[in-house]
């Protein structure tokens, strides 16, 4: 049989480079005792010296050491460790072995350690390199940042990610599963597929080290994102009669269909992909997310009347996938975000020249098969996968790829560009290579899964439609490039497209809505994320309808609005003589000068809506198609209380006071005493109307008092600098949220917070 043990307790850390740190015998006892996942970029203060794309943290090199003791039976037995993500350049050592490096800081690997493991004590040793920071448009974290696991087997067992269960047909509701699947010496498999309830519906037996089974399952339950229906498979590898190994796999049934002109069919049902983009950080705890931090953040971005995400621009954490599949969210999965090119990286803020050019692409020729390898097995039996991508925006223009075909071209994100970079160079790397690249990556999953289409993001669909860079995929995303979805269907009626990234206007919606070939979109993005800001003190990108500690900002209300039918309104306002007055720059919130003119949308899904002010009727206004769901009134600021009422729906804002009390609200009332269980205290002042203190934000200091640890504390601020690792933070628009890890010992916990003006508060939980 198997077991498998969760190794994230207990490492030593060093944060510099230590030469013979990779000796078992090693001297760690005065080496920093840390639990993973890991990040320690977000232990440091914001620095302006380090790279505006990843938002001005640092990287450095570092070790991590694990002692870890093996029962006496273990010999015999086949032995494998698995890091699901470290930021990057990792070399690994076991008991003083080298097992080799793994580049690329979003790869899950595993190395079978069986020939150097011995029972009793064992030393796992990790070096990660991640000295330039300017390697990525992003904030990516350093560090041992996702699970590491060990799992124990018979010699005989599933090779890593050795099983794939495929749905092959349902008819007259009845299923059919294909399941493949590799060995490591045994002669046979057993598969019994069980309902949610546990009780089996279908079994099936094979010879031989590899092969297939197909498994009939009667009044089957599809899985969607209505009804997440997961079965679970129960492999067991078998050898001379006994059970050497056993995995359990969730299973969803469900069938994909991508036509050209009708688009996207779930189960054979018609369905518009209403997704969006996420990079995979959550502000203060950085790269290291916890999968209750995800779990919060999806189900309030499904209740926006999402259904689909694209993890951008590579390969996510496996828990993300998970939850997606429990949820019921479909997936764009993407491996890269660079390819041969390096791409330009900001430093001093976005289109701030000279740009860095450190990134994947010096890996990439080496790497790229092994990588991407990796990520279409780990994660292909996962329902919710839906789309292969291999790229994005690797066609952006003159980044570093030019054509003769455009002798000057600028993207989307290129205002302030150079004259010297927007020009044709022929001693630049040719647009052509992309095509050649794109259909040996396409072979690559090809090779693994043909049930999904393989995509790319393309940001320069009016080039990569005419090198063949197109033509090597199933189906063409395209960024942000609206105006072209009926011209390029008519040019190509055989070719799947859909938006890939997306802004969050509504016209980019309606594109996708009123024309049926037109899969769905995804929107930029999610949740704002560390990195890709526009200069100091700003640390991060505004661009998500969830700020960073996962609160609903007005491009929510805007997309709730587009998206759901159910009765809806929301208020925000802004001042009428900002600059810009779209969502981006809108609150929640009824405060100025008296008098000063304010801009007031109604965000709603009715046809009409009335603003009221203080009880007097400021007008109805009708909400036509052009309207983007958002009636809009200019109203002279007065203290007091603005109504919106939309059909069945109603929303208020009320002018608030001084901030009179102090609330902490948990998610949770217990927490499991194992070191890695979460909270999730919402951090909220009030005035003496009990309405959230918007307008009077405070500084709150927060002790902890018991067998636990306050892992980060945020406030989606965006120039907010205060160091990740104070135990104190301004509220913003009333509100933070602190983030608390479970001890090891069972234990009462109490999380106090208090302000300088006096406001006090605390939160109580128990932890068994």
């Amino acid at each position: 049989m198997s077991t498998k043990m969760n190794l994230n307790l207990d490492w030593r850390f060093h944060l510099g480079d230590e030469t013979g740190a990779d000796f078992m015998g090693w001297d760690d006892s005065a080496w920093r005792v840390v639990t993973l996942p890991h990040d320690w970029s977000v232990e440091h203060p914001f620095d302006r010296a380090h790279a505006s794309g990843t938002g001005y943290l640092p990287g450095g090199t570092a070790w991590y050491r694990k002692h870890f003791v093996l029962p006496a039976d273990v010999s015999g037995k086949r032995v494998r460790i698995t890091f699901g993500g470290v930021y990057k350049h990792a070399s690994v050592w076991i008991n003083s072995n080298y097992l080799g490096q793994r580049p690329y800081g979003y790869a899950t690997f595993t190395h079978d350690i069986t020939e150097f493991v011995r029972p009793g004590e064992n030393v796992i040793c990790v070096r990660v390199e991640h000295n330039e920071v300017a390697d990525s448009r992003w904030f990516t974290g350093s560090g041992i940042y996702r699970d590491v696991t060990l799992e124990i087997t018979g010699l005989c067992a599933f090779a890593t990610d050795g099983i794939f269960v495929t749905t092959q047909k349902v008819e007259n509701g009845t299923a059919t599963l294909k399941v493949q699947y590799e060995t490591l010496g045994a002669d046979g498999a057993e598969f019994a597929l069980q309902k949610p309830c546990g009780c089996v519906v279908a079994q099936a037996q094979a010879t031989g080290e590899c092969g297939s089974v197909l498994l009939t399952v009667p009044e089957a339950m599809l899985w969607s994102p209505g009804q997440p229906t997961l079965y679970r498979l129960v492999a067991s590898a078998v050898r001379d009669g006994a059970v050497t190994d056993e995995n359990v796999i969730p299973v969803g049934i469900r069938t994909i269909r991508f036509d050209c002109d009708k688009g996207f069919f779930l189960n054979g049902v018609s369905t518009k992909l209403k997704g969006v983009c996420v990079h995979h950080d959550a502000g203060c705890l950085g790269a290291a997310v916890p999968r209750a931090v995800w779990a919060r953040r999806l189900q309030t971005i499904k209740a926006s009347g999402c259904n689909a995400l694209r993890t951008a621009h590579n390969p996510p954490d496996s828990l993300l996938l998970d939850l997606c599949d429990e949820l019921g969210l479909l997936v764009m999965d993407e491996a890269f975000d660079e390819w041969e090119g390096t791409k330009n990286k900001w430093w001093q803020g976005h289109n701030v020249y000279p740009p860095k050019r450190f990134g994947y692409a010096e890996d990439f020729p080496q790497w790229h098969r092994v990588d991407l390898e990796g990520m279409v097995k780990r994660d292909r039996n996962h329902p919710c996968i839906v789309m292969w991508s291999i790229g994005n925006e690797i066609d952006y223009p003159n980044d570093p790829y030019v054509t003769p075909l455009f002798r000057e071209v600028l993207g989307n994100n290129d205002a302030n560009k150079p004259l010297a970079e927007r020009l044709y160079d022929v001693r630049k790397p040719d647009a052509g290579r992309l095509a050649t690249m794109a259909r040996e990556l396409t072979g690559i999953v090809h090779a693994l899964d043909t049930t999904r289409p393989v995509t790319s993001a393309l940001s320069f669909p009016e080039l990569s439609t005419r090198t063949g860079y197109a033509d090597a995929l199933d189906a063409s995303g395209y960024n942000y490039k609206e105006q072209f979805y009926a011209e390029d269907h008519a040019r190509f009626p055989d070719r799947v497209i859909f938006g890939s990234e997306n802004s969050h206007s509504p016209e980019a919606w309606y594109a996708v809505r009123d024309h049926e070939y037109i899969c769905g979109q995804f929107l930029w993005t999610g949740v704002d994320f560390l990195g890709e800001c526009r200069g100091w003190p700003v640390r991060i990108s505004q661009a998500g309808m969830l700020d960073l500690a996962g609160y609903e900002k007005p491009l929510y209300a805007q997309r709730k609005a587009l998206w759901t039918t159910e009765p809806y309104v929301r208020i925000a306002v802004c001042d009428a003589a900002a600059e810009h007055r779209e969502a981006w720059s809108q609150q929640f919130c009824w405060a100025g000068e008296e008098g000063r003119m304010m801009e007031v949308s109604c965000y709603t899904n009715a046809p009409r809506a009335e603003l009221f002010l203080n009880g007097c009727s400021l007008g109805v206004k009708e909400i036509g198609d052009h309207d983007g769901c958002r009636a809009v009134w200019q109203v002279p600021y007065q203290p007091g209380e603005l109504r919106a009422v939309a059909g069945d729906a109603q929303d208020v804002l009320c002018s608030t006071g001084k901030a009179e009390t102090l609330c902490l609200r948990s998610d949770v009332s217990q927490l499991k005493a194992d070191g890695q269980s979460i909270a999730q205290v919402e951090v909220t002042l009030y005035d003496a109307q009990g309405q959230v203190a918007v307008s009077d934000d405070e500084c709150v200091r927060y002790q902890l008092l018991g067998d636990a640890k306050i892992l980060g504390i945020e406030n989606g601020r965006p120039d907010d600098l205060t160091p990740y690792a104070e135990s104190f933070r301004h509220t913003y628009h009333g509100r933070a949220l602190v983030y608390i890890r479970a001890g090891r010992m069972a234990d009462s916990l109490v999380l106090r917070a208090y302000t300088r003006s006096g406001l006090r508060a605390e939160c109580a939980l128990m932890q068994q």
